[in-house]
């Protein structure tokens, strides 16, 4: 099945609709979504991607992220993409949005309107494992510390994510 991207202005606007790995070669600006689950305790719910992932496999990032289809909103795409990677359902409330531009070494580039998302969630997943190769929970004030000792090991739009939405999503 031929997935396709959402192109928009820099007003979050539609304006097309594209191939996703053609999206990427271009580094065409994209709506997108990057979901955040929480525990009680308040850590952060990440995902490993899968291996055979066509790009960042193996490095850790936040719980899900993906792009909307064409007619879904912001919130129905981050549970669609909950329950296909993560294998659970729940309330998310969108928090914020930006702008982000990150190349990678294979000759593609996220350029997206990302839409970032929260919600909670106490059990263990079910994850897909052609999507995600482990989870685990940690607190953000570690995943902080471990961006910063261990930067290689996490997802470029996750770390320009964390980075800008640190105190948004310590107060959330």
């Amino acid at each position: 099945m031929i997935e396709y991207v959402i192109l928009v202005n820099e007003n979050d606007q539609q304006i097309g609709l594209m191939e996703k790995i053609e999206a990427h070669e271009k580094a065409a600006l994209h709506r997108a979504f990057s979901v955040f689950i929480f525990n009680k305790k308040g850590e952060l719910m990440l995902q490993q991607r899968a291996a055979s992932k066509y790009h960042s496999p193996l490095l850790w990032t936040n719980t899900c992220c993906s792009h909307q289809r064409s007619g879904e909103s912001n919130l129905e795409a981050g549970r669609r993409r909950l329950q296909e990677e993560m294998g659970f359902v729940t309330e998310i409330t969108e928090v914020f949005s930006f702008i982000y531009k990150a190349p990678f070494d294979n000759g593609l580039t996220e350029h997206e309107f990302d839409h970032v998302m929260i919600g909670k969630y106490e059990a263990p997943p079910n994850v897909n494992k052609e999507e995600v190769e482990a989870y685990k929970w940690m607190q953000l004030a570690d995943v902080k510390k471990d961006i910063e000792e261990n930067p290689s090991i996490y997802t470029a739009w996750f770390k320009i994510i964390f980075e800008k939405s640190y105190k948004k999503l310590t107060n959330a």
